[in-house]
């Protein structure tokens, strides 16, 4: 398990004391860095709770969907169940064990950093393979691929609207604190042309390290087929402004206050996703919202036979489902956007 003895806010001040500002981009991407290296993030021991770990319907409903693509396209084997950044493996071993019933046993591969996380993983799906990146997983067979709350982790650029025009937001060291200040290199062309005049302050997010696997990921299915699930909090319809957050034992903090100790996240722009997919021959399925694809999927009537076999059990049931599904809870600000490879099926809940 790797351990750093000197805090990475530390090793931030020295770097910018002697070289100047960084950008949100590398705070962003060496804070979850150091963050995910060695620690389990969730639970209430944690920082954060996902989805799966909420309720195991969220992870058998998901095998279902995999389950029903692959059956309707023709049960073609090999076939891999791939994940990006699994956590605790609760998702896949849901999923899984939801698929197997009506026949799917693909091999598993796991994509993940973490040696914290490896070490659960390997406890609760042990006849996965774990993966760097999407480099080695097989290029053969069909993929049926989910991402859960892995592409809100991935580093973003803030560019902001300055008196001289466009900057690359970066961060700087003042009194001991981390503050987001306008760089000076004009970064006017990296806008899209219909934001260039927008009112000074304005803050434009990407994220090209989302992009890079949403490009590999369709690359891969349009070659491949399969489909693929990615779900994550975020908007479907471009926006403005910063989404950049973190939290820290269930708790928002300050963006820039605690590097390495705190999970980064930001707002997953779905629409420029769906666009590089379509633009990779990928069929995009839709994005639609968490609440909306688990009602589809038939989250209500699970939840009724759970309670029904445990009713000492019942109000725990009905708590996670609405957890997962309410409107002012998981349900509307979580999206999930389907993808498929060529003449593979429209999917449900899309």
């Amino acid at each position: 398990m790797t351990r750093h003895t000197e805090p990475l806010a530390t090793v931030f001040e020295r770097l910018i004391a002697n070289y100047g500002p960084i950008s949100i981009q590398h705070f962003m991407d060496e804070s979850n860095a150091r963050y995910y290296a060695d620690r389990d993030p969730l639970g209430a021991g944690g920082d954060f709770i996902t989805a799966p770990e909420i309720s195991q319907m969220f992870g058998e409903l998901i095998g279902l969907w995999l389950a029903d693509m692959w059956i309707r396209a023709g049960r073609e084997t090999p076939v891999h169940y791939v994940e990006l950044g699994p956590g605790r493996g609760t998702l896949a071993r849901d999923a899984l064990r939801a698929a197997a019933r009506y026949g799917l046993e693909p091999g598993v591969h796991f994509v993940e950093s973490s040696t914290a996380l490896k070490d659960l993983q390997l406890a609760t799906v042990p006849q996965a393979h774990w993966h760097a990146d999407l480099s080695t997983v097989p290029a053969y067979g069909p993929l049926l691929l989910v991402g859960n709350e892995f592409l809100d982790a991935l580093p973003i650029r803030q560019l902001v609207r300055a008196g001289g025009g466009w900057r690359e937001r970066m961060v700087a060291c003042e009194d001991g604190r981390f503050v987001a200040v306008a760089g000076d290199k004009p970064m006017d062309a990296a806008v899209p042309e219909d934001l260039r005049e927008a009112p000074e302050g304005t803050i434009v997010e990407t994220s090209p390290a989302a992009a890079a696997i949403l490009y590999e990921v369709a690359g891969r299915l349009a070659e491949q087929g399969g489909a693929a699930l990615l779900i994550d909090y975020g908007h479907d319809h471009p926006r403005i402004g910063s989404t950049l957050q973190a939290l820290r034992e269930h708790q928002k903090v300050e963006a820039l206050s605690m590097p390495g100790e705190a999970d980064l996240t930001a707002h997953v722009d779905f629409a420029a996703l769906a666009a590089i997919a379509q633009a990779r021959g990928c069929t995009w399925l839709g994005t639609t919202t968490q609440g909306r694809f688990l009602r589809a999927l038939g989250i209500e009537t699970r939840a009724e036979n759970l309670a029904t076999f445990a009713p000492e059990h019942r109000e725990a049931v009905f708590s996670a489902m609405e957890r997962l599904i309410g409107e002012g809870q998981m349900g509307a600000l979580f999206k999930v956007m389907g993808l498929a490879g060529p003449n593979w099926p429209e999917g449900a809940g899309f």
